[in-house]
């Protein structure tokens, strides 16, 4: 008993001691707890410190890559989703001593006005190897970004969002078309860079890890079961109140006295229920499982010289990511006080946040878990599918009279601003309007053309009815134009018609004699069907005859007597006169070569009477048209397309009439015109002078010449002259012009129409739009593809300009006369009567002169005998 005494009191005795220590070291922390506090946080600031110092040495160096998709961009979910595999793994590109908040990469998505929406990935400078290469393979480029540089904007708002509703559930499942991001693009489709309007918006990606999701786990597990016993417990007592109530019920009470008669009574007994099971795949939801799991943080920075510009732009961005809500969404992280907001932009959160802003830092609310699916629309840069807003540095803005640009049309901003846009004259190459009657696609070439004429360019507009030259008329009578401006009109309108003059066989302006052989008999070839199988021989006499021509011409020129050339219409009277063909022989003299004088003396005189009816069919029709009959029938003819190209003229020229006679009038213009821009060789190519020709009805123009006018889309580039073509309908045109024509278009364009005449055009945007939309359309609207800056923009609607609305204040219509008269004196133009009969007069001339010569050699040739 004694041993057991001892050693209970020896036991009490340590118990003493140790609660007598404890009081001790109790009675020093209150009395020293000051200092304990103060050591906490002197070795809290010290690894504060220490994480801060090695967070700003590991995001020293940081790399950013642009993203730049191309137009047809169009990824599936598993390459997207590969690349957020590969943003997760690149977020730990770092350091092993690196903080966790330097783990991260960061989604930048950039708009300041001057384009629509900029994707940069940023991250570690170790993560670019593995960033550069991208799942989504050649559709998207992928170049080393330089920094934004901006000055500093007068307000400034910020705000982080963080993840509202059940933290388990997942954002919506947005689909890929359209285009998730679609919303943010329309969120800033009307900033303003005069304004020093700015957004961005930057998604921080961090891996997850282990331990904080475990914690995350089990602190949802534990707030699942709590829910489950609350449950239990709200509904026992639910249960025992109501039974309380049926207790004490009348009708109970009396069932329980008539049932203690016969089976003693008793109270109801109530077993209280039981908390069911936590599922842990129900209560954790899309945390349950690891893979594809990441941390983000979602920051969002808005700014503008004006007072309210970024407050509204902020708004605007939160209404885009409530597209991605569901029981779970983007909401703004902060409290409201009245007013005022109390988030990322008040004290003590914006120092912080500027600080994750500027390095890249990543401190992601405990809420913001998402899986790599929920981020699909964030992933990648916009696609095919997202409809992007045009902006300067995409089309650029018309300016009247600056050289450079060529009007396209007037564009109409999301937010319902409205510019003329252009694109640049060096890569408008080729142009193709479509679109049916009375649409539009003339008023807007003619506001192309005007615009160019001001700016101090030349061009030749091309109209067989004439109908653009009085609606262009008042908008080029201005007096620094009247030098420049030729009208050359073959439709022989009013009271007293006058003329210009054109000799296709002319030598007075240095042409190359076989290329004008070779353009007109080509021209005649196009017109009648000729070829090497079905009309070897006319092909034959009407080059052997132009060649004499030609050499007689040639001769003329250099005797100085130019006016006594022969024309087209001698070569009638060179086929079926004796006395003409010999004195025209004599006079070519050495200028023929000895194949062509052998043919003369041996092969003509073996062909029948009847070959040369082919041939003599349509000259005969040219000559009975008084027209064509004095246009083509002068010696020197003033009309020279290489000189108005030289010259920067602007040249208006109506050929008239499509019947067999204005074909082949028309071949004959096109051919010389394919002929003078190739002889645009002989010049260097950097003092060659930019023109442009515009064909209105190409359907007109190309029955007579296709293949002329096909050759024109495919060569005229290399010159300088660059074409514009009209048409109502693409599959009228003949197929070498049509092939062409889609082939080189740096522009091309339609209006409304029917369906069936607008699905060739739409095919080649792979219907989108389609032809149905298109032909909707109002008149003076249409969809164009453009090309600026080497690069396709659009299909983009535009509103064609119209000329009273966009060059109101150039409009001179009191000018219009005088603008006429200086027009037709520029082109030489006299009465069709005076001209009619030079043209007559022009064989005896013709013959005068071949009669001279021939003297004059006979005369030469008895003096060197003597």
């Amino acid at each position: 008993m004694n041993t057991a005494s001892d050693h209970l009191v020896l036991a009490t005795g340590q118990a003493l001691s140790v609660l007598t220590a404890l009081l001790g070291i109790g009675s020093w922390v209150v009395a020293h707890g000051h200092l304990l506090i103060l050591g906490g946080m002197a070795v809290w600031g010290a690894c504060a410190y220490l994480v801060h110092r090695l967070a700003l040495r590991a995001t020293a160096e940081r790399m950013a890559l642009q993203l730049r998709p191309a137009r047809h961009f169009d990824p599936g979910i598993e390459e997207i989703f590969r690349r957020g595999v590969q943003l997760a793994r690149a977020s730990t590109s770092v350091p092993w001593w690196a903080p966790r908040c330097t783990k991260a990469v960061r989604i930048r998505l950039h708009a300041d006005g001057s384009s629509p929406l900029t994707y940069r990935i940023e991250g570690p400078a170790g993560a670019q190897r593995l960033l550069s290469i991208t799942p989504f393979g050649p559709d998207v480029t992928v170049t080393k970004a330089v920094p934004f540089t901006a000055a500093p904007r007068k307000h400034v708002v910020r705000a982080e969002f963080i993840l509202r509703g059940k933290p388990t559930a997942p954002l919506r499942d947005v689909p890929l078309s359209p285009d998730p991001l679609q919303p943010l693009v329309d969120a800033v489709a009307d900033l303003r860079a005069s304004l020093g309007d700015l957004a961005e918006v930057c998604l921080d990606i961090q891996r997850a890890p282990k331990w904080a999701l475990r914690a995350r786990r089990m602190e949802l597990m534990a707030a699942a079961r709590r829910s489950e016993r609350r449950e239990a417990q709200r509904a026992a007592r639910w249960l025992r109140h109501d039974a309380s109530r049926v207790e004490d019920s009348f009708a109970w009470q009396v069932q329980q006295v008539l049932g203690a008669k016969s089976s003693g009574g008793g109270r109801r007994l109530v077993m209280p229920p039981v908390p069911r099971r936590v599922d842990p795949a129900e209560a954790l939801g899309k945390l349950a499982e690891d893979d594809s799991l990441v941390r983000v943080q979602l920051l969002v920075y808005c700014a503008s010289n004006i007072e309210g510009r970024a407050e509204a732009r902020l708004r605007q961005l939160q209404a885009a990511f409530d597209v991605f809500g569901a029981s779970s969404r983007w909401a703004m992280r902060g409290w409201w006080l009245g007013p005022w907001r109390l988030g990322a932009d008040r004290w003590p959160n914006r120092r912080g946040f500027d600080q994750r802003w500027q390095r890249g830092l990543c401190r992601p609310p405990r809420a913001n878990w998402v899986r790599l699916e929920e981020l699909t629309g964030l992933l990648k840069p916009p696609t095919v599918h997202c409809r992007l807003p045009l902006f300067a540095s995409d089309l650029p803005t018309f300016v009247f009279g600056d050289p450079r640009l060529v009007l396209q049309g007037i564009y109409r901003a999301p937010d319902g601003r409205e510019r003329l846009v252009a694109t640049y004259a060096e890569e408008t190459l080729f142009e193709v309007g479509i679109g049916k009657a009375g649409g539009g696609k003339t008023e807007r070439a003619l506001a192309q053309a005007i615009g160019w004429a001001h700016a101090g360019g030349g061009l030749m507009f091309v109209d067989p009815h004439r109908d653009s030259w009085p609606r262009a008329a008042p908008f080029l009578a201005h007096d620094h134009l009247l030098d420049r401006i030729a009208l050359i009109d073959l439709n022989a309108s009013g009271p007293a018609p006058r003329v210009s003059s054109w000799n296709p066989l002319g030598m007075d302006r240095g042409q190359a004699a076989h290329e004008v052989v070779e353009a007109i008999t080509d021209a005649f070839a196009s017109v009648l069907g000729w070829d090497d199988a079905s009309a070897p021989r006319a092909i034959t006499i009407l080059t052997a005859a132009l060649s004499v021509l030609v050499a007689c011409n040639e001769a003329a020129c250099r005797a100085g007597r130019p006016e006594d050339q022969a024309t087209i219409f001698q070569v009638r009277p060179l086929l079926t006169e004796r006395v003409f063909r010999a004195a025209t022989l004599s006079a070519a003299g050495s200028l023929l070569d000895d194949d062509s004088r052998s043919w003369w003396q041996t092969v003509f005189p073996a062909l029948p009477a009847d070959a040369f009816a082919v041939l003599l069919n349509p000259l005969a029709r040219l000559a009975a048209n008084p027209v064509s009959h004095a246009f083509l029938g002068q010696a020197v003819g003033v009309y020279s397309a290489r000189a108005a190209m030289d010259h920067r003229m602007i040249l208006w020229l109506c050929p008239g009439s499509m019947g067999p006679t204005g074909r082949l009038l028309t071949a004959l213009l096109a051919r010389d015109l394919l002929r003078a821009v190739r002889s645009r060789r002989d010049t260097p190519e950097g003092q060659r002078v930019p023109y442009r020709a515009y064909f209105d009805e190409l359907i007109t123009l190309t029955g007579a010449a296709p293949e002329t006018i096909a050759e024109m889309f495919e060569d005229f580039r290399k010159y300088k002259v660059f074409v514009h073509g009209m048409s109502q309908m693409l599959g009228r045109l003949p197929t070498p012009v049509r092939l062409s024509l889609v082939q080189n278009a740096s522009t091309l364009a339609t209006t409304a129409g029917a369906t069936t005449a607008i699905a060739a055009v739409t095919a080649e945007w792979g219907d989108s739009p389609g032809p149905e939309r298109i032909a909707a359309l109002d008149r003076f609207e249409h969809y164009a593809t453009l090309t600026v800056h080497g690069r396709r923009v659009g299909p983009v609607s535009l509103r064609g300009p119209h000329l009273d609305a966009v060059y109101a204040a150039h409009a001179r219509p009191h000018r219009v006369s005088a603008l006429e008269r200086a027009a037709l004196a520029q082109a030489c133009a006299l009465p069709l009567t005076t001209m009619t009969a030079r043209a007559a007069a022009q064989q005896a001339r013709v013959s005068a002169f071949l009669t001279a010569r021939i003297s004059n050699t006979t005369r030469t040739t008895s003096k060197g005998y003597e």
